[in-house]
């Protein structure tokens, strides 16, 4: 192709990049340069990146511009980028098919002109070994065209005579060569670039996935062996309808409730909520369970069960967590209930006939705190007709979307619209109630009711 001034060789120059930009994204898409990156290196992959880069090459001889019978092109540009992304086998493979190639077109510049396509795809992959078998990234990459493209020109220089015609077609083509090749590496280092990120971004995600899911599965395990820890099914106490329900924040929570029987036909019910949420919030209420199950079955009153449980989660509490609980024993025989209350949300004991309910107050402080803490018990006479409601502060304290709370007062008038129907529906009513209330608002706490119903 001929050439008027500068400015034409310049210009078709820049058009040969547009076309290595569709070349290089479709290059770097193929599977055998992606397996490439991977370092999955193969013969067949690598003989097929040779053909590709040594047709980029030919690409670059036959869109070049003749000057005195040189010409000004982007040759060197497959094995170098072949050299630099995909190692010496490939580098220097497609130096040979574009040197070849260049060869066979003559001009007294075909020696040097194929000798530096060859050390192009030669030296690109021997930096690919320097940088451990990896790309060298976008400023490597193109100082490496830089300097290639003028070890060409030195070479033409020193191999071509005469020396004048060979100074004239360097001086001629030196500039818009360097300029080309170092523009089309930039292209494609910017493409690889851009493909490893990817890549990367990829796996990271794929990695993070991976963990999402694994760690979703074992909060899917926790929260089956916590909803083990819950009674299965609530005991038949002679005189007693009850019902209970725990909905945790998330796959695992602190709440816990529990029905103990004793001996003398008695029965312990228990509500607790752990400070905290989550897993940790999970293996505490574990421990607070287990020492309180085993020491309420230890013939003994409720505030020395309580007292003693205290003590052992205290001396265990290390991570300043602590449980509020409420411990209630109910004797069928007298029709009483004996209570502890550890700084739990007061339960409700709604009288048969009662207007208001009347609320069983804490007795002491919450446990985990002071292992010696001490605690009263109240007992109470039962009513046919009474109903005692328990539930955690996660009830009262759902909110709506304008950020108000469920509170203590719709959970009364809640409870007096059904206090008649069976526990169950008593629990129900209660729970959509809440679920109405907050409507598209997450729930952030967990909720956990239980319902005693004197028959």
């Amino acid at each position: 192709m001929a050439f008027s001034g500068f400015g034409d060789l310049f210009f078709v120059l820049l058009q040969m990049i547009c076309v290595i930009v569709v070349v290089a994204y479709l290059i770097t898409r193929t599977a055998s340069f992606t397996r490439v990156l991977d370092g999955l290196v193969t013969w067949k992959s690598q003989a097929i990146l040779v053909l590709l880069f040594g047709a980029l090459s030919i690409y670059g001889t036959e869109s070049g511009i003749t000057i005195l019978g040189a010409t000004a092109n982007v040759r060197d540009l497959g094995p170098m980028v072949g050299g630099l992304a995909c190692g010496p086998v490939v580098g220097l493979g497609a130096g040979l098919i574009g040197a070849a190639y260049r060869f066979s077109l003559a001009g007294f510049t075909a020696v040097p002109c194929a000798a530096a396509t060859v050390l192009a795809g030669l030296f690109g992959g021997l930096i690919f070994l320097l940088s451990g078998k990896k790309f060298v990234g976008m400023h490597g990459a193109v100082l490496f065209a830089v300097g290639m493209e003028t070890f060409h020109m030195g070479l033409t220089l020193l191999l071509c005579r005469p020396f004048d015609q060979a100074l004239t077609v360097v001086g001629g083509v030196a500039l818009p060569m360097i300029i080309a090749n170092a523009t089309g590496v930039f292209i494609f280092a910017l493409i690889i670039g851009n493909l490893i990120t990817e890549r990367q971004t990829k796996a990271e995600r794929d990695a993070y996935l991976s963990e999402l899911e694994r760690k979703k599965a074992e909060l899917r395990i926790a929260h089956d062996i916590q909803m083990s820890f819950l009674p299965e099914r609530l005991p038949e106490v002679p005189g007693l309808e009850v019902a209970a329900l725990s909905l945790p924040a998330k796959e695992v929570g602190g709440d816990f409730y529990d029905a103990i029987p004793l001996s003398g036909q008695r029965t312990a019910f228990v509500i607790a909520d752990v400070s905290g949420k989550g897993v940790p919030a999970a293996l505490f209420m574990a421990l607070s369970r287990t020492v309180l199950r085993a020491n309420a079955l230890v013939p003994r009153s409720a505030r020395e069960a309580v007292g003693e449980a205290n003590a052992l989660i205290a001396a265990d509490a290390k991570s300043g967590m602590f449980v509020t609980l409420f411990y209630a024993v109910v004797d069928p025989a007298d029709r009483t209930l004996t209570y502890v209350n550890a700084g739990h949300n007061p339960p409700l004991l709604f009288r048969s006939g009662g207007d208001r309910p009347l609320e069983l107050k804490g007795t002491g402080i919450i446990l985990g705190v002071m292992p010696e803490a001490d605690y009263r018990e109240e007992t109470l006479a039962l009513e046919s007709n009474d109903l005692v409601l328990f539930y955690t502060d996660g009830v009262t304290e759902a909110i709506n979307a304008r950020e108000e709370q469920f509170g203590e007062r719709r959970l009364i008038e809640t409870v007096m619209g059904c206090r008649d129907h069976p526990s169950e529906e008593i629990v129900d009513r209660v729970r959509r109630a809440v679920a109405d209330f907050s409507g598209d608002e997450p729930q952030f706490d967990d909720q956990t009711l239980m319902v005693l119903r004197v028959v």
